[in-house]
């Protein structure tokens, strides 16, 4: 499609059984609409979470979500049906930036340094293809990195969240566990939603029948202090626009995030594919383009002091429930977004999730980014009873999850999850090369990402 000329499906009211609507196409406006609030819905909750953890502006973050996803439209020229929300994956790397003394300015701003090594990726994958990403991050490596970002955050949960309202982050917690097993459908995909929900009202009841709880508060003091803060949601006002700042760098805040690119990189080629799989599009030769405009969108939302971007499974979740992929749906979403970013009162509501309620969501949310990795490993059979394999993705983890620190200079150190991800991915390279020196028979990269050393080695990189 070379633009957003959609054309008319139909008659845009009636849908078969086994009908699709493609991405040049739409259905009526009414329920092209329809379709975007419902795209809204499903990936506000992430939207919200991440900004909130992260300690930026909810409703920056909305309206930011709204912009990028529009830029993805236009970049990738209509063909790629995605919405782009906060990203997740930095919400580790807030954490370390904050122990380190930085402010929401050094956050956006090294999340704007990886959105711009995003970008610069994009253009290689572009130039060279999509088999670059195959041969420099194969599926032992790009595991690994998932699964120490996701763990890696066990102890903001132990630390901050948890100890607020312990009571109220283990119910939120088997609720929100309870939503993700039983519902299904529509429902099932906003299960982190409603969690978020159910214990934001647990919090409101247990404020208005037993009073104040004596526990850590958002700095980490014991206090008398309420689960829930109203008095920010008194103060915003209906209609505004969202408070910007601008980024500041610092290298060790932005060492601390690089790490995240590797999990961009990994997060944006499935959705890519998922997409292409999904459409009958085969979308290979636009995998550059859109880590290109995911970077581009992250760069652009970190430079106002919003978060950074990454397409959403949640999204691509109801594409394949409702099969309608017109783009005309994610540009009706991405019109909500803005709207909703422009009512500070929204925001501030978000903003007053309580600690507790954030300790239940997080420790499952944490705990699934970390075994997306295990995923990515069974996916592709990668085979640890091969040394190449093992080595590097069991040191790094245990770097990684256990905060292991190098220290060069009294001013320059490399800890946790940014240590953890170069032992891994030089430790693969180094030895595979090392391997290879030795005079180990190696066949060249397949176009599958895959490789196979005559079933001896790497099984599945």
């Amino acid at each position: 499609m070379a633009g957003f000329g959609w054309k008319l499906h139909g008659d845009g009211k009636h849908l078969g059984p086994d009908e699709v609507v493609k991405p040049g196409e739409r259905l009526t406006w009414g329920r092209t609409f329809g379709l975007g609030a419902q795209h809204v819905v499903s990936m506000i909750g992430a939207c919200f979470v991440a900004p909130v953890l992260m300690g930026l502006d909810p409703g920056l973050a909305l309206m930011a979500s709204g912009v990028a996803t529009v830029l993805f439209l236009l970049m990738t020229r209509g063909r790629i049906p995605s919405y782009l929300g906060s990203s997740l994956s930095f919400v580790g790397v807030s954490a370390v930036i904050a122990g380190q003394g930085g402010d929401a300015g050094t956050l956006t701003g090294a999340m704007l340094v990886v959105g711009a090594c995003l970008a610069g990726c994009g253009i290689a994958v572009h130039v060279m293809g999509a088999r670059i990403i195959h041969a420099v991050l194969p599926p032992a490596v790009t595991g690994a990195v998932v699964m120490l970002i996701g763990f890696g955050l066990a102890p903001v949960v132990a630390t901050t969240y948890w100890p607020q309202d312990q009571w109220t982050a283990l119910a939120t917690m088997l609720f929100t566990g309870l939503a993700l097993v039983v519902l299904r459908g529509f429902w099932g995909r906003i299960a982190i939603f409603l969690g978020l929900v159910f214990g934001y009202v647990l919090s409101w009841v247990l404020d208005a029948t037993l009073g104040q709880i004596h526990s850590a508060d958002g700095a980490g003091k014991v206090v008398d202090h309420w689960r829930i803060d109203f008095s920010g949601v008194a103060e915003a006002d209906w209609i505004g626009v969202p408070t910007f700042h601008a980024p500041n760098f610092h290298w060790s805040a932005i060492l601390v995030a690089l790490p995240v690119l590797v999990a961009l990189i990994a997060e944006n080629a499935g959705h890519v594919k998922a997409v292409g799989e999904m459409t009958g599009d085969a979308l290979d030769d636009k995998m550059g383009t859109a880590i290109i405009a995911d970077g581009t969108a992250t760069m652009l939302s970190t430079a106002v002091g919003g978060p950074a971007t990454t397409t959403y499974a949640e999204n691509i979740g109801v594409m394949a429930a409702t099969r309608v992929y017109s783009t005309a749906a994610y540009s009706a979403a991405a019109c909500f977004a803005l709207l909703f970013g422009l009512c500070p009162k929204f925001g501030a509501v978000v903003a007053a999730i309580p600690g507790g309620v954030l300790g239940g969501i997080t420790v499952i949310l944490y705990g699934m980014i970390g075994l997306l990795g295990a995923q990515i490993w069974v996916r592709n059979k990668v085979d640890f009873a091969q040394p190449l394999n093992l080595v590097p993705a069991a040191a790094g983890i245990i770097i990684g999850i256990g905060g292991v620190t190098l220290k060069f200079t009294d001013n320059f150190e490399l800890s946790g999850i940014a240590l953890g991800t170069l032992i891994v991915l030089t430790g693969y390279h180094a030895l595979r090369w090392l391997s290879r020196a030795a005079g180990r028979q190696r066949p060249s990269l397949l176009d599958g990402g895959t490789t196979d050393y005559d079933h001896a080695a790497d099984s599945g990189n």
